[in-house]
């Protein structure tokens, strides 16, 4: 029981701290489903049916307890806060698959090949690198070639 009481609150915690920012600035979806609106409020149509958690998108306007954000395609709409985390993920931008390397460092080996669209949670960016996760594997990945990041942006 304390358990999920624990997972609730993290998860109440991360769309806090998606609402307290003043845009624009970077989110993630934290839902499993996730409902785009043309408006900020749930009369409005919905247009997109995000099925995809960790989704980076950016947040470029607030509406009371909503946000209007820009999906990867370019797309942009109004989302419910409670469906958005701060968690920082980013998604590998189209083309071929990017090397995902030992260290942050273009002379480092690959530890494996990211193909294009896949999501990871990032938990560190020097302006250049990002440190990535993806599933249960980590390693280093250029920041250039990352959707979720601003150029040259640094992420502790």
């Amino acid at each position: 029981m304390r358990g999920v009481i624990g997972a609730a609150m993290l998860c109440l915690a991360a769309a806090a701290g998606a609402q307290d920012r003043q845009p624009p600035y970077w989110a993630s979806i934290a839902s499993g489903e996730a409902m785009m609106r043309t408006g900020p409020a749930r009369n409005y149509p919905g247009v997109w049916l995000y099925k995809r958690r960790d989704l980076p998108v950016r947040v470029i306007q607030t509406y009371p307890n909503w946000r209007k954000i820009v999906d990867p395609d370019g797309e942009q709409g109004w989302m419910l806060v409670t469906l958005l985390s701060s968690r920082r993920t980013a998604m590998v931008k189209p083309g071929a698959p990017r090397p995902v390397r030992v260290r942050p460092d273009s002379s480092a080996p690959t530890r494996y090949l990211a193909e294009a669209g896949v999501v990871g949670r990032i938990d560190h960016c020097n302006g250049r690198w990002c440190r990535i996760e993806i599933g249960k594997r980590k390693g280093h990945i250029a920041q250039s070639d990352l959707f979720g990041l601003d150029p040259n942006e640094q992420v502790e």
